[in-house]
């Protein structure tokens, strides 16, 4: 019996050996784009430190297990974000407030955001040299800086850009080649996204529109219909995830309360997209302003506002003119950018918010580079009204233009992003309570530079140190009053004597404490539902324990030592007076005048 080997033409396999031939300096070329970008955006990250919401993922990470509700299931500022509480808990594992460590979380996360956003665009405009455009305005463009050099904010953002840029290519896909595998690594994509960040709940819309334009840039009939059967499994699932997404955060949040109006809204369609969002479209703003702590805005100057609006007129027009159909693509990112920030107006909005100076910190618009990398990709694969001959040596030319403008405008960020008192005074303190083997501190708040007192108690010093304070490091009493300075030096403090427990009726004695019963110590006056410090100079018959409260406060319990001692306790509650009892049996303890008032090392 003969054996008949059949091979395939030989110049089938020359073809494809020339497209793979073709394709490779193009991967490598993006390859090395991706790779300039790591390098810029490790700088950017090298540069900052923990800001703000930084700080609460980092105590909830070191206070609760990775797996408890308590954590995963937390109500963060309106956020049901489990995934980046598990990110967070694992970076605080490795490293406790080490910045490097979070650092290279986020610049793992952009590695991983930038691998997708090539592959969709690879998948909508093929392995050419024009697809170097998109994947450069993505890379580089000012709009992605603010989100991602903000830890939290990157927890939120990078995943959604990822996802994003996933979906919108297995949505595409999926319409194609009808292979169902794009539809589970779509819908898993999406709900992973979806634990990171709320807001994933738009991609699968957004990739069910571009899946349509696709279809409709290339003349196909009945674009949405199409989109709408082949790509079935992926809707039908995304919706089963939605769903379930839905009532898990119903339950942990609950309804969104929609705070800010039409006020609002004017501002952001007239102010916002104007001045901000515009220029840094081109690689602007150029100039950003700060007001510590808030976080860097935007400030382009008024020339750099007009010029872009009348770039971006003058690119619309060529394209709709030069290209066809291409006004869908257009219509498609606008209504993207304008509905994808809606929810932010309307529940940061409001009379008495900044809704506006929000918006103009540009981080709400990171997602949007994505949509518009995937929009320029469908334009520049769309066939032209008349054929022009390519100018490679203008794009280039533009290309590095766009590129160095957009570095300017990130040195400019991170110039402004960089003073960070929190870096010193977290340095400073932790510096201090390495090996702590001295007398407890009470609790205080952490100067509001670091955290201000609207996210209490999340500000106290004992919440945002809790990842590398040892455990005995404060309490409700202390023998010795000191306090952690602005600047995280533990240097001594006092008692403002905003009131005083007045002379007690044992001429030798003042108060007696004795037994469980407790005596009230009269003040000179009322004190308001607040956290008072209390020094009670006192005189024990012995070692042992008392309870201490104000007249309308909780208990707390105090050790004391033998003798003529005084101890600074840390009481919560209003009233006109002090109630204090004797724990330990036996003990007999009189207590003299003293403050109860706040306590201060700045005296």
């Amino acid at each position: 019996m003969d054996t008949v080997m059949i091979e395939p033409p030989r110049a089938d396999v020359r073809a494809e050996s020339v497209h793979r031939s073709r394709m490779r300096p193009v991967v490598v070329a993006a390859v090395g784009v991706l790779l300039l970008q790591l390098v810029i955006r490790g700088w950017v990250a090298g540069s900052g430190y923990f800001y703000w919401d930084d700080f609460i993922l980092v105590s909830r990470a070191a206070e609760y297990p990775v797996w408890s509700a308590e954590l995963l299931l937390h109500d963060h500022d309106g956020h049901f974000m489990p995934l980046a509480f598990v990110t967070a808990w694992v970076v605080t594992a490795v490293a406790p407030l080490g910045w490097t460590a979070a650092a290279a979380s986020m610049v793992l996360l952009q590695l991983v955001a930038s691998v997708a956003v090539l592959r969709m665009l690879l998948v909508l405009l093929g392995a050419r040299w024009v697809v170097l455009v998109p994947l450069v305005f993505y890379a580089f463009c000012p709009l992605t800086i603010p989100a991602f050099v903000w830890w939290s904010a990157a927890l939120n953002a990078l995943p959604l850009q990822g996802a994003l840029a996933w979906v919108i290519a297995d949505a595409v896909l999926l319409t194609r080649t009808r292979r169902r595998r794009y539809a589970i690594s779509g819908v898993a994509v999406s709900a992973v996204a979806l634990l990171f960040f709320e807001k994933a709940a738009i991609v699968p819309f957004a990739a069910f529109a571009f899946a349509v334009l696709v279809r409709y840039l290339d003349g196909r009939a009945a674009p949405v219909r199409t989109v709408a059967r082949r790509g079935a499994a992926l809707w039908i699932g995304s919706g089963v995830v939605l769903t379930c997404w839905s009532l898990a955060y119903l339950a942990v949040v609950g309804l969104p309360r929609a705070s800010g109006g039409s006020t609002e809204t004017r501002e952001f369609l007239s102010g916002t997209a104007a001045l901000d969002v515009t220029p840094a479209l081109f690689g602007g703003p150029w100039h950003w302003e700060r007001w510590p702590p808030a976080t860097p805005w935007a400030d382009p100057p008024d020339w750099a506002v007009a010029a872009a609006w009348f770039a971006l007129a003058a690119v619309v027009a060529v394209t709709i003119r030069a290209r066809r159909r291409v006004l869908a693509v257009w219509l498609v990112v606008a209504a993207y950018i304008l509905l994808a920030q809606l929810p932010v107006v309307l529940a940061r909005g409001g009379p008495n918010t900044a809704a506006a100076e929000l918006l103009r910190s540009l981080r709400y618009f990171a997602d949007s580079t994505v949509v518009l990398a995937a929009a320029l990709a469908l334009i520049l694969s769309t066939h032209a009204r008349r054929s022009t001959r390519a100018r490679p040596r203008v794009t280039v030319a533009v290309t590095m233009v766009f590129i160095l403008s957009c570095l300017w405008s990130t040195y400019a960020f991170v110039r402004c992003w960089q003073p960070n008192p929190a870096r010193t005074y977290i340095a400073n303190t932790e510096a201090a309570l390495r090996d702590w083997r001295q007398e407890p501190l009470l609790e205080q708040e952490v100067p509001w530079q670091v955290l201000n007192p609207t996210v209490y108690p999340q500000n106290l010093v004992s919440r945002v140190l809790s990842a590398v304070a040892p455990a005995d490091a404060f309490a409700t009493s202390t023998p010795r009053l000191r306090m952690i300075t602005d600047t995280g030096a533990i240097v001594d403090a006092e008692v403002w004597w905003n009131r005083s427990i007045t002379p007690g009726p044992d001429r030798d004695c003042g108060y007696r404490v004795q037994g469980t019963a407790p005596t009230v110590l009269p003040l000179d006056g009322p004190l308001l539902d607040h956290e008072w410090t209390a020094q009670l100079n006192y005189l024990a018959s012995g070692d042992g324990s008392i309870t201490v409260a104000l007249e309308y406060g909780d208990w707390v319990t105090v050790p004391i030592r033998r003798g003529l001692n005084t101890v600074y306790v840390r009481t919560v509650g209003s009233g006109r007076a002090l109630r204090i009892g004797a724990l330990t049996p036996g003990l007999t303890v009189c207590v003299g005048v003293g403050p109860v008032g706040v306590a201060s090392w700045d005296n």
